[in-house]
């Protein structure tokens, strides 16, 4: 267990993050480490999706219980929590996003940065 002051490394918060996700059965997990890559704002994207709306709202809630519960750490900004079809939770040196399984195709955020070294998370369920 982390104390609360203790900088928490972006490499343990993007496998919490991870594990959040898969608490609620989150699909097709990528983790983009883009540590290599000049000038990027964070260290990992970690990208899910989720079936409906109700399980994408439900994937950011327990990314966010479970982060905060494990390593006592917090997102640092949320946006897209209203529509439910791409929820960005912003943690500064990770950013996880949840997509509507139909809107991540339209993003494709995997492509956009295909230069990242790209984790495939089997899927649990």
């Amino acid at each position: 267990m982390y104390e609360e002051n203790e900088d928490v490394n972006s490499q343990v918060l993007c496998d919490t993050i991870v594990e959040g996700m898969q608490e609620n059965k989150a699909n097709d997990i990528v983790v983009l480490d883009l540590r290599e890559i000049a000038n990027t704002v964070c260290d990992f994207f970690v990208i899910c999706s989720g079936e409906s709306s109700t399980q994408v709202d439900g994937i950011c809630n327990s990314i966010s219980r479970h982060t905060r519960k494990e390593i006592q750490e917090k997102p640092w900004h949320i946006e897209g929590k209203s529509n439910s079809e791409w929820v960005l939770l912003d943690y500064v040196s990770v950013v996880a996003h949840v997509f509507y399984k139909d809107a991540r195709p339209f993003y494709d955020l995997e492509d956009l940065w295909a230069d990242a070294k790209r984790i495939n998370i089997p899927n649990l369920n």
